[in-house]
């Protein structure tokens, strides 16, 4: 009975792939496009980085170690240049293949640094993801990092540390913070940039341990929702939305962590 029990735990974990939360239970969650070419975005995500279709409902993802990757089709006020979200990023086992993959499928090559083993890839509508070889990762394809692009680093790194535990650090020449499943990390912008709203990553999400009464601690320090926090139990979900001071769109959630 202890065999099967370890097993089927085991077996939820291999296909939620999304870490456990860290002191105050948070960990990386979901990135949401917004896209006008949903196949061409399917063919990138699914055929070509292999990504695993998982549902909750009517909902669908495509599970990645470390995040979900979720779709909406619609008409993006724009991509990744110009936006707060400068780019997503990702480590590969093999950047080589990659590349090539990548571009066979309609990716847009846009930069490569042979010497740490780092290229640039345009999807449709204008977002842009960095890839990173490692070699010594077990899996295809994992999620690494977020990069932001504002005029106040400190200030806005703070905040994430603030409210979502955050632990600042560096990654290479950049200021970062990391959270289970992603490294936050900033690049210093001459302006301020549009928000994520709208565009072409729409928002980013945070998967929470007891989001309730985590959304009433937010609250009570001032942090005010552009939707509260709203259940959902037919789904087994729970979600809530606000925006950064700095324009970054955030659902948090409760409950992707159990999508297969």
């Amino acid at each position: 009975m202890k065999t099967l029990i370890l097993s089927l735990l085991l077996t939820s974990t291999v296909l939620a792939q999304l870490p456990p939360g860290n002191a105050k239970g948070v960990s990386m969650g979901h990135l949401h496009l917004r896209i006008s070419d949903l196949d061409g975005h399917k063919k990138l995500w699914i055929d070509t980085l292999g990504g695993t279709v998982v549902k909750l409902g009517r909902l669908e993802a495509y599970q990645f170690p470390g995040v979900q990757v979720l779709l909406t089709k619609g008409a993006p006020a724009g991509g990744t240049d110009g936006c707060v979200v400068d780019h997503l990023g990702f480590k590969v086992k093999d950047l080589d293949e990659a590349k090539a993959k990548l571009t066979a499928a309609g990716g847009k090559f846009l930069t490569e640094n042979p010497k740490t083993r780092q290229m640039f890839i345009e999807f449709p509508d204008g977002i842009k993801v960095e890839f990173t070889e490692n070699k010594a990762q077990s899996d295809p394809v994992v999620h690494d990092h977020i990069h932001f692009a504002v005029q106040q680093i400190d200030e806005q790194r703070a905040w994430y540390e603030k409210l979502f535990g955050a632990v600042p650090g560096t990654s290479g020449p950049f200021k970062a913070a990391d959270v289970p499943g992603v490294n936050l990390r900033w690049r210093s912008s001459d302006s301020k940039l549009a928000g994520t709203k709208g565009r072409g990553v729409d928002h980013i999400g945070f998967e929470i341990t007891n989001l309730e009464a985590f959304c009433k601690n937010l609250e009570a320090e001032g942090v005010k929702f552009d939707r509260s926090y709203s259940a959902f139990p037919q789904m087994g979900l729970n979600i809530a939305f606000l925006t950064d001071p700095w324009g970054v769109y955030i659902e948090l959630t409760e409950g992707l962590a159990k999508m297969k």
